[in-house]
């Protein structure tokens, strides 16, 4: 598994939205604007989505995804990161989802309704590019 430096770690502290790659059963890309944390014990990059959404479906039938990010105060920094979604899990999931929801919208806890289950989808990354 490859580590992200530490030097785009910050990109994870701050409202950073990604773009998540996912490929569809019939071999196209499917590609959505998230949320992304990072837990820099693991390694994981990590997605908290609902189990009955596209993305989740997608993962469970083909692992490989991509993640692109871009800083939001500097848009030529950025962080693009290719590998494997090698667990998909509720453990955590609702509490992540509400400190997700304090670091991109200020809210103490996720408004919107749920309307299946959270899971997060921990990404171990295989090859990491930054820049500039």
């Amino acid at each position: 598994m490859a580590q992200l430096p530490d030097d785009v770690h910050d990109l994870f502290e701050k409202a950073t939205f990604a773009h998540f790659a996912t490929m569809t059963p019939m071999g196209y890309p499917h590609v959505t604007p998230v949320w992304v944390d990072y837990d820099a014990e693991t390694g994981h990059l990590l997605i908290n989505t609902e189990r009955e959404r596209r993305k989740t479906k997608n993962v469970e039938t083909n692992p490989k995804v991509g993640v692109s990010m871009v800083d939001p105060d500097n848009p030529y920094r950025f962080l693009s990161v290719f590998g494997d979604v090698d667990e998909v899990t509720t453990d955590g999931a609702r509490d992540h989802i509400d400190a997700l929801a304090k670091r991109y919208m200020g809210e103490d806890e996720y408004p919107n309704p749920i309307q299946s289950e959270r899971v997060i989808l921990k990404i171990a990354p295989e090859r990491v590019y930054t820049g500039p």
